[in-house]
């Protein structure tokens, strides 16, 4: 009798166990968006980025890189703290298809959109930094 319950007890458990581990996943995932999800580089008219340090403007012609970077892009919580960093910010300027100018500032780990700003999974971010300094590496400024 006593092994049936021991038994009965590990079951529950690992179901408990498996079951709390889901619930973080979907909530990870629910909790998490990739706003730039849907982009693609013929969406972009025109872009440019600005670095700051060294307060550097550079335009930029491959499109689709920087779609592909800005569709891993992963926000979580709105989060002001961004603020309170210090480092480079990478300030990309988008001109959409459709008329409209789109912000986005990397300040790993988190992102500006549009003025908002968001803790972001660092990554993404750190791929679009680097990508913004390979350009300024490959303009000669």
């Amino acid at each position: 009798m006593k092994t049936m319950r021991h038994k009965f007890f590990l079951t529950a458990a690992g179901l408990c166990l498996a079951l709390a581990i889901l619930l973080i996943c979907l909530a990870s995932e629910v909790l998490s968006k990739r706003p730039f999800k849907d982009i693609d580089g013929e969406d972009i008219v025109s872009a440019k980025v600005e670095l700051m340090p060294p307060d550097v403007e550079l335009e930029i012609s491959d499109t689709e890189k920087l779609a592909e970077l800005l569709r891993q892009v992963v926000i979580y919580r709105r989060d002001d703290s961004y603020k309170d960093y210090a480092g480079q910010a990478a300030v990309f300027t988008l001109i959409m298809e459709d008329g409209t100018a789109v912000e986005i500032t990397d300040y790993t780990p988190f992102v500006i959109i549009d003025g908002v700003g968001y803790k972001a999974k660092y990554e993404p971010c750190e791929a679009l930094n680097s990508y913004a300094n390979a350009l300024l590496s490959q303009s000669g400024k």
